[in-house]
């Protein structure tokens, strides 16, 4: 499937499993992501965006997001979206 990086992980919150993503493209809620890094690779749908603890439908770069991750995220780990070709 074809991916388009769009952020990069910036911070990791084990706790309550949310990642911190610095956008550079857009994401949507319903969007297919790809989180790779060194010893990060899953794939997993995007259930719920926020955006300073308010809820988002959509949101574009230069964001900085937080995200329900269902595994371990490091920071500078790569987000790709999969998208439909």
């Amino acid at each position: 499937m074809p991916e388009e990086e769009v952020g990069k992980i910036s911070d990791y919150f084990a706790k309550i499993g949310v990642a911190a993503i610095e956008l550079t493209g857009t994401l949507s809620v319903g969007d297919t992501i790809h989180i790779k890094g060194h010893t990060t690779d899953f794939t997993q749908n995007v259930d719920s965006i926020q955006i300073e603890h308010q809820q988002v439908e959509k949101a574009n770069p230069g964001d900085s997001i937080g995200i329900k991750v269902k595994d371990r995220v490091r920071d500078n780990d790569i987000v790709y979206k999969v998208t439909e070709e």
